[in-house]
């Protein structure tokens, strides 16, 4: 079974978790006992999308293929929300909603920021999953 890391923090200076505690348990509650390693499941399917998303948007970008960007953002904003990696969440939505409005400008440095957070949501969640 997977342990939901818990690491002590301080109000002021703790930085924001990678992924939300929150989502995490309610992942857990759907296999309290963990005998359907539902949890696992959803990490190691959330971490093979990551791996191929990730640099589909880089692809997208360098080929100027924005419907395919959006495409892609759009399915990493739910996914990551369901995963409790809230902030790549955010950074996709943003994404989405400029490139749905034909908002370009500045797009390179988001999506840079974008997959830095891929990152360190991959590292969080692989440092989650069992070897």
């Amino acid at each position: 079974m997977l342990a939901l890391s818990r690491t002590p923090t301080t109000p002021q200076s703790a930085p924001a978790p990678v992924l939300d505690e929150a989502s995490l348990q309610r992942l857990h509650e759907l296999d309290p006992q963990g005998e359907n390693r539902v949890v696992e499941r959803v990490l190691r399917a959330f971490e093979a999308s990551l791996t191929r998303l990730l640099p589909q948007s880089e692809q997208a970008l360098r080929q100027g293929d924005h419907e395919t960007l959006r495409h892609v953002v759009h399915t990493l904003k739910s996914s990551s929300a369901s995963v409790g990696a809230l902030e790549l969440s955010r950074g996709c939505g943003e994404i989405e909603n400029s490139l749905r409005g034909l908002h370009t400008n500045g797009l390179e440095q988001r999506l840079a920021l974008l997959q830095a957070e891929g990152q360190r949501v991959l590292a969080a969640v692989r440092g989650l999953l069992p070897d």
